[in-house]
């Protein structure tokens, strides 16, 4: 262990990968300060760069740029009432009206100072629960597996909608868009039109850039909406009070943190569901509730640490199992594949230098986000004012370029542009249709298929064996339970309501 611990401290502080931290941390910033560039988005432009970077860089990229936007979309949301991110959407309201009053400094510090601590939070989660979880899922066949996606597609529909039955459809295009290609196992062209570019499939990367990237360059083509202004000149010190902050509001801070860290291991969920599931909690527990929303500053800290504790939180499953906390994780799982770091219970294992080596990387990417987000409040005016109709169209050549990168072909930079036409007109903005389930659908609907057909083969087409298992069968339980809960939860509201 102490040998694989220095194999691990070694690629984190070599040269190339100190880079990739630095470099990736003002572009996630940056990113996540622009409104509408989220830190998905980030994630997703940086894939066709890891391409040429080896592992640990390219995943030292992918964790810096996601914790360094997650935070930085606070910074348009308290000064111009646009959160950057939706993780920041839930206490933007507030932040701003801190801004109304005077207090900017202590709304951007406050964002800031406990987005750091709940990522710390929860990278020491990551590090205890991980490797735990690997050790047990060494025990898990095909049958347990098959369960465990068939629980996190169904987590994902009823956690990242208001509206499961819009979060079923969505799904069910995803796990459509996975079924394209050659069929398990027979080999058979499934939805192919006749077209080999298709016989391998639809590809993960361009079809996410295009959602999370192209459907954002078409909002603002379209969006006619005057842009906002500043309203305050300058950003002061950033850091006075944060202590007091701290003394004061220990218990919203541990709660938000392990909210944030519980909410992002679940499949779908993500840091925004977190931040706005933390400040209700916030509020509900809150011995002044009647200030949320004039400028108070618990929901702030509260929700801070909930946002970045989620993304270490989302990496358990990823890392454990191969099954994305959210949608980030969803793109990290695919960038893991190209770079031989499979995700699963044999990866802490085979080389457990790597795992380590991330551990490490979250460390670093929580510690320096508050050197480099002092920084960057600084000169966020400078930022806000970027020229939206210059960034845009480089962005869409960068997309363009990295997309066509992966594999050489036109053919996944018409699945780019197309994804992101759909993702904008069809589901995100025309009928408010979750995207998440989709992707989830997308990740993990070979993964379903795979072990549906090998426990099949393994049982000769016994259906019972997937329930004689006792892992399996507790986590056959657990699916039909949350299958049928709202069912039974809405008959018994129903039951009492009706008069005696």
């Amino acid at each position: 262990m102490s040998a694989a611990v220095l194999q691990a401290f070694a690629m984190v502080f070599e040269p190339a990968t100190l880079m990739a931290i630095v470099l990736s941390a003002f572009f996630g910033l940056f990113v996540g300060a622009i409104p509408g560039l989220t830190a998905t988005m980030a994630t997703a432009l940086l894939v066709p760069v890891t391409f040429f970077m080896p592992p640990i860089p390219a995943i030292a990229t992918m964790v810096t740029a996601t914790a360094m936007a997650i935070f930085s979309g606070d910074i348009p949301g308290c000064l111009l009432r646009i959160p950057g991110t939706p993780a920041s959407a839930a206490y933007t309201d507030e932040a701003f009206a801190m801004t109304r009053k005077g207090q900017a400094e202590k709304a951007l510090g406050a964002g800031l100072v406990f987005s750091a601590v709940g990522g710390l939070f929860g990278t020491v989660v990551l590090i205890l629960a991980a490797p735990a979880l690997a050790e047990f899922a060494l025990n898990f066949s095909s049958f347990e597996y098959f369960w465990l996606v068939l629980l996190g597609l169904t987590c994902a529909i009823f956690i990242t909608s208001d509206a499961p039955l819009k979060g079923l459809v969505t799904l069910l295009i995803g796990l459509l868009v996975a079924c394209v290609g050659l069929g398990n196992p027979a080999g058979h062209p499934r939805f192919t039109l006749g077209n080999a570019e298709l016989m391998g499939g639809i590809g993960m990367i361009p079809m996410m850039i295009g959602m999370f990237a192209i459907s954002e360059i078409i909002r603002y083509v379209v969006d006619t909406s005057p842009p906002a202004e500043v309203v305050v000149e300058k950003v002061g010190n950033v850091m006075r009070g944060q202590w007091e902050l701290a003394k004061k509001y220990p218990v919203q801070i541990l709660r938000g943190s392990t909210l944030g860290t519980a909410v992002g291991a679940l499949p779908g969920a993500g840091a925004d569901i977190a931040a706005w599931m933390s400040y209700a909690m916030s509020k509900k527990f809150s011995k002044e509730p009647q200030k949320f929303g004039t400028g108070h500053v618990e929901g702030i800290v509260e929700s801070g640490a909930a946002n970045n504790s989620a993304l270490a939180g989302a990496w358990i499953p990823a890392l454990v199992f191969g099954i994305p906390g959210d949608s980030i994780t969803a793109i990290v799982i695919g960038v893991l594949y190209m770079k031989n770091m499979n995700p699963g219970p044999t990866l802490f294992t085979t080389n457990p230098q790597n795992i380590y080596a991330v551990f490490l990387l979250f460390i670093i990417a929580n510690i320096i986000m508050v050197p480099l987000g002092i920084l960057c409040i600084k000169v966020a005016k400078r930022i806000l004012k970027v020229p939206r109709n210059i960034l845009m169209p480089l962005i869409l050549l960068f997309c363009i370029v990295g997309t066509f990168a992966i594999n050489n072909t036109l053919f996944d930079v018409g699945i780019m542009l197309a994804a992101g036409i759909v993702a904008y007109a069809y589901v995100l903005e025309a009928n408010r249709f979750p995207i998440a389930p989709a992707i989830l659908g997308v990740v993990l609907g070979g993964m379903l298929e795979e072990n549906f057909i090998t426990s099949m083969i393994k049982s000769n087409g016994d259906l019972g064996a997937f329930f004689t298992r006792p892992i399996a069968m507790v986590l056959a339980a657990v699916t039909v339970l949350v299958w049928f809960a709202p069912v039974v939860m809405k008959w018994l509201r129903g039951r009492r309501t009706v008069p005696a």
